[in-house]
């Protein structure tokens, strides 16, 4: 039914969107996402919560990783 995420790896996984190219309404350049899941087998895809507040996937080249401070992740999470 529904595509198995791999949450583990993702967890308080930070990224920062470089390029909003195809997608300028759902991605904001120099903002910070925290990923919710990856689909299994789709390495070049990330999923995470967008502009429109729902779980979709987008191309992994958009964006880079970050390390965020221990406190961070909760205070990120809350603001997004």
């Amino acid at each position: 039914m529904g595509m198995k995420t791999d949450r583990k790896k993702t967890r308080n996984r930070f990224v920062i969107c470089l390029w909003n190219t195809g997608f300028p309404a759902s991605l904001e350049p120099r903002k910070v996402y925290r990923c919710v899941g990856s689909v299994r087998g789709a390495r070049s895809m990330l999923r995470f919560i967008d502009e429109s507040g729902q779980a979709y996937l987008y191309p992994k080249s958009l964006f880079a990783p970050i390390r965020v401070p221990s406190a961070a992740p909760k205070a990120l999470a809350l603001a997004g």
